[in-house]
């Protein structure tokens, strides 16, 4: 984190654009209350860095653990082509982290995000994973995922994935997208979104 000071919000961040060489519509920031002087006033505007929200981040997962009595380390990867912060989690109680059909992890997930981008004023895409329990999971829905998309080009017959989070239902959008004849589409409100498989000409 950085800090600046100035006579207004406006040319802290334009000393900051120059400072750091990002343009001022993506620098991430907070302002603090106006420090006053005898005779002036002055803005502080804190100016952070991923590194910042990365930590944060990794401080608030080991927290969660901790307060759960459990031992874990964690080792983070930011996706930069997709603006994406992968978290993965390690401890010898994987499963209990994980919950039944990866309940407990998209709770944590969500949690985690919800915490990050209060904090901060910004939204973070953030994907937390744990012994590779997403990875192989995106691998069984792409199979999946095929699979169907195939069936409903041959039948022109729908059809329709159990509700489940954002970054699954990205994974079937790819998986399928350049399948002849089917179009994939999100469906539904909140926890209950899914995604279906529909026929086209």
């Amino acid at each position: 984190m950085k800090t600046y000071q100035a006579k207004t919000v406006e040319e802290a961040l334009e000393t900051a654009s120059k400072e750091l060489g990002f343009p001022q519509e993506q620098l991430i920031y907070s302002v603090e209350d106006k420090k006053r002087g005898l005779f002036s006033k002055k803005v502080v505007v804190n100016v952070f860095e991923m590194i910042d929200i990365i930590k944060y981040a990794e401080d608030y997962v080991l927290g969660i653990t901790d307060s759960l009595g459990i031992e874990s380390s964690v080792n983070t990867k930011l996706d930069d082509e997709n603006n994406i912060i992968h978290i993965t989690i390690n401890s010898i109680h994987n499963p209990i982290l994980i919950g039944k059909n990866g309940k407990t992890l998209q709770a944590l997930n969500e949690l985690v995000k919800t915490a990050v981008n209060s904090y901060f004023h910004h939204r973070f895409r953030i994907l937390l994973d744990i012994g590779g329990y997403k990875d192989k999971k995106y691998d069984r829905l792409i199979r999946a995922a095929r699979k169907f998309a195939f069936k409903v080009a041959k039948t022109k017959e729908e059809y329709t994935f159990e509700p489940m989070p954002a970054d699954e239902r990205r994974a079937i959008h790819n998986a399928v997208a350049n399948i002849k004849h089917v179009r994939s589409e999100s469906v539904g409100e909140g926890n209950k979104r899914q995604v279906k498989l529909v026929y086209v000409e």
